[in-house]
């Protein structure tokens, strides 16, 4: 089949209401759940050696009562705003860029079933975008979670590195240029393997679901 030929525009078919759900989870999940991921980006450096810019928790909840009496409720949302933008954009394009490379597999008709096998690549294509697009966004997220606070204004080490997220991207391009906004990034890469299967153990799921219940692959659950 010629998809050139068939469907020569690959947004034809596209709903950007697609866009639109990925953005609004993904922020209103952020909101909820920040406090969380700033938890675990934390843990996950805090092996080795203390020091009086980073400090050593362990546990959930003594972790969570030293971030609270140090920095207040702010302390928990240190980061938030990158956060906030970055998976509010990562998942409102993820979806608009799966659901264009799928309906392109389609030749736009989404009643076509593509099979799990370009489920896969397109999830995967989708996530390779969608990091191109927003690992600068991560790298400052991760780079603020990790200023640490002895009290609200003041880091430990005793300087504020970062005012914000303006200022962090600013001070990162300045002084590492673009390799420092795509640190990470190929680490990232293999990621992206987590969406893959993920979406294409829905479609497949869902699709079969539909043909139990002999409606067309396309309707909705």
């Amino acid at each position: 089949m010629n998809r050139s030929k068939n469907f020569k525009n690959p947004f034809a078919g596209v709903r950007y209401e697609h866009l639109l759900a990925g953005v609004s989870g993904g922020v209103a999940s952020t909101l909820i759940l920040h406090p969380l991921d700033l938890l675990k980006i934390r843990f996950a450096v805090s092996e080795g050696p203390t020091s009086a810019a980073k400090p050593h928790y362990t546990g959930l909840s003594q972790a969570i009562a030293q971030i609270f009496r140090h920095e207040g409720i702010r302390g928990l949302y240190r980061g938030v705003t990158p956060n906030v933008w970055g998976a509010g954009s990562a998942w409102g394009l993820y979806f608009l860029f799966y659901n264009t490379i799928k309906t392109w597999f389609q030749s736009g008709n989404s009643k076509v079933d593509i099979g799990p096998g370009l489920h896969m690549v397109a999830a995967a294509e989708a996530g390779v975008l969608t990091l191109v697009m927003t690992n600068p966004i991560w790298v400052v997220k991760t780079r603020m979670c990790l200023q640490y606070a002895a009290a609200p204004g003041k880091v430990l080490d005793g300087t504020v590195r970062y005012n914000g997220m303006v200022d962090a991207f600013v001070k990162t391009y300045k002084y590492e240029g673009v390799r420092g906004l795509y640190k990470g990034f190929v680490p990232g890469i293999f990621g992206v393997s987590h969406g893959a299967l993920q979406f294409m153990a829905y479609e497949e799921l869902k699709s079969s679901y539909n043909k139990y219940r002999n409606m067309p692959i396309d309707a909705k659950l």
